[in-house]
């Protein structure tokens, strides 16, 4: 068996794997199902691989053996899909283990018998996954997503933060072995992995064996919405050696704003990108066709302000899971800095209430969503008090203005957020660091945390970027004027009911 021990190799597997998607196709499986019908396989071979290592006095049989790899391989190919069929539903009783959920409502989506015996035998059989690096491993899974996200421009690339700011958001809050780290969007895991990474490379042999144990066994968890990204999110986790096939599964499927945060689910850590979107709500299609949404305001006792807006939402969200002094990093569109209504009512209460430290204003051209504005938001959560605010001062780091970046041709990497990092931690300014006092923030209309000093060298900003980015750019900015006059309009019915309460 080929067993993959540099990046190199391990891109050439991805490759070959990739190439065999375009087979797939013509069975009408999709970019994003290969991914989902190709995680599915490869647990399988590597839980066989483990159960292997019995014979030199470890491991142990993780799946049944007639439920197992084995069993697929000795399958004829006219048995074969209904075989596999069989494991799929029996392995997936159980989706409150990870293995459970990784299997639970799996479907398989390869109809064709001969191409599905030849993905088995011909390309996943021929490589000890087991036996490689777990960075090789995590890398080529990686890899795998990112070329779907590419391939397709949507579906997949919704989950998808840049690798380079993940990296750069983790060597900010440096998250520690005694960490509960949680991501609440956590998508396929990229926050979790990257974090996990940083306790590996930074606190190596330090990290006592308890710590070790409880990082595997729920230290590090998410919570993702869809349950298919949950399966990948989950078998992320286990190639990179986070939790048990046989324990318990590390990320929640349900929707994370529906509720307060349990007890044991309070972080000291909170890394996130959610959704993009203004809007939470649900769409429903009648006997005709007709397709009505509706607007979901969570009913949360423990929130600041009441709205549908779900950046506002997880926002609020991330502040109440925090333990206290825990810390957070999260991605925002532009609208969550400067919106009116709740938008103001919720800058007010988390300038109070927690220490609102960092903002990093981030470029166009990162996210696969093309035309999105977006930026991080550092805070700490801390101890309510009555005495006076948490946020004393707010440092900008202007990433935007006169940065240009494309996917391809110039992609973000890693050392364009190396000052980022570095002026986060010495609080030094520069040209594009700058910070605000809580005074100065609070004296800026609507507590406008949209904050930019820098002109782009060229002025030719709009000139940059393709129609399709303008248009939405255009979008986005009309949709902020109209959230701000329905914030406007609400203000006044709720003016209106008070004094019709008071007439009565």
């Amino acid at each position: 068996m080929t067993v993959p021990k540099t990046a190199a190799e391990a891109k050439q597997l991805v490759d070959k794997l990739w190439s065999y998607c375009h087979v797939l196709r013509h069975d009408g499986v999709s970019t994003i199902d290969y991914v989902d019908q190709l995680t599915l396989l490869l647990f399988l071979k590597m839980a066989q691989e483990r159960a292997g290592r019995k014979a030199f006095g470890g491991g142990k049989e993780i799946v049944p053996p007639h439920l197992s790899w084995q069993t697929l391989l000795d399958a004829d190919a006219q048995v074969l899909k209904d075989d596999y069929e069989n494991i799929l539903e029996r392995l997936g009783k159980n989706p409150s283990t990870a293995l459970g959920l990784i299997y639970h409502g799996a479907e398989n989506k390869i109809r064709n018998a001969a191409t599905l015996k030849k993905l088995i035998v011909d390309l996943i059989d021929k490589v000890n996954w087991s036996s490689t690096g777990v960075d090789i491993k995590g890398d080529a899974y990686e890899a795998l997503l990112e070329k779907g996200a590419e391939d397709i421009k949507s579906g997949a690339g919704q989950y998808f933060t840049p690798r380079a700011l993940i990296d750069a958001m983790v060597r900010c809050v440096r998250p520690r072995p005694d960490d509960k780290i949680v991501d609440p969007a956590c998508g396929t895991s990229g926050f979790l992995l990257a974090a996990h990474e940083y306790i590996q490379d930074n606190h190596g042999e330090d990290v006592s064996k308890e710590e070790a144990a409880r990082l595997r066994t729920g230290g590090i968890s998410g919570v993702e919405l869809v349950h298919g990204t949950a399966r990948l999110a989950q078998m992320n986790l286990l190639l990179h050696g986070i939790g048990e096939p046989d324990g318990d599964a590390l990320i929640d499927v349900r929707d994370a704003l529906a509720r307060a945060p349990k007890h044991d689910e309070r972080a000291t850590l909170v890394l996130a990108n959610p959704p993009f979107g203004r809007k939470s709500g649900f769409s429903s299609v009648d006997e005709f066709g007709k397709i009505t949404r509706e607007d979901v305001s969570y009913d949360r006792s423990d929130f600041w302000v009441t709205t549908s807006n779900k950046q506002l939402n997880f926002v609020q969200h991330i502040a109440m899971q925090l333990k206290i002094d825990g810390r957070a990093a999260v991605v925002v569109p532009d609208n969550v800095l400067f919106e009116g209504g709740a938008g103001e009512t919720l800058r007010r209460r988390l300038l109070k209430d927690c220490d609102v430290h960092t903002l990093l204003r981030l470029p166009t051209g990162i996210f696969y969503a093309g035309g999105v504005k977006a930026n991080v938001l550092f805070f700490d959560a801390k101890r309510a008090r009555t005495d006076g605010v948490w946020t004393s001062k707010l440092g900008v780091y202007d990433f935007r203005t006169g940065q240009h970046f494309t996917l391809r041709q110039n992609k973000l990497a890693a050392h364009h957020l190396d000052d980022f990092v570095a002026r986060y931690h010495s609080r030094e300014e520069s040209e594009h660091f700058k910070t605000f006092t809580y005074d100065e923030l609070l004296a800026r209309d609507k507590v406008n945390l949209d904050i930019t000093w820098l002109r782009d060298p060229g002025d030719d900003h709009d000139q940059l970027q393709s129609p399709e980015v303008i248009a939405q750019e255009i979008v986005e900015d009309l949709q902020a004027a109209l959230n701000e006059f329905a914030a406007v309009a609400d203000t006044l019915h709720l003016a209106k009911l008070a004094r019709d309460g008071d007439r009565r």
